[in-house]
């Protein structure tokens, strides 16, 4: 499984529920990694996205414990046991962790890449992931040029688990 986010200088990742900025760069890197691929997130995320639905061309499953909750275009699942049962079926290589903070922190160990955009400003954040520059577990494997969209500046980097 791979895990795709973008972060600030504090990694933070989002605020009132929302994304931090608006960086078209990002979103469109978002989209080539994830598009005719495997989505998973929790209740939270999927309910920040317009008409609180799932992402079009992609298989999204949704994690929530609410029993009774649907939403277009989604598999909803209600435990990790069955989450993860469900992924068993496809590449790992093309299962993506999109968000929000709870399922990061809690399942980024799971992945073997972790595509992270580093945006370089401080965004006032609420809701915040681990810091993977300090998990020695993971290593920089590419990091690109440096970009700027609306006044942001921000690179892309891959991380890579070291024992995989």
């Amino acid at each position: 499984m791979n895990l795709i986010v973008a972060v600030d200088e504090k990694w933070g990742i989002g605020r009132d529920n929302g994304l931090l900025a608006s960086v078209p760069g990002d979103m469109q890197y978002f989209k080539e990694h994830t598009m005719d691929k495997v989505v998973v997130m929790g209740r939270k995320t999927l309910e920040s996205m317009p008409k609180k639905r799932g992402l079009p061309k992609r298989i999204n499953y949704v994690l929530t414990r609410n029993e009774s909750f649907e939403a277009e275009r989604c598999i909803v699942v209600h435990t990790e046991e069955e989450l993860f049962a469900a992924l068993e079926q496809y590449d790992p290589d093309d299962v993506w962790l999109i968000g929000g903070a709870s399922m990061y922190n809690k399942y980024y160990d799971r992945c073997d890449r972790l595509y992270i955009t580093k945006m370089y400003a401080d965004l006032n954040a609420d809701a915040f992931i681990v810091n993977i520059d300090e998990d020695d577990r993971y290593q920089v494997v590419s990091e690109s040029e440096m970009h700027e969209d609306n006044g942001i500046k921000y690179r892309f980097y891959v991380y890579e688990r070291k024992d995989k």
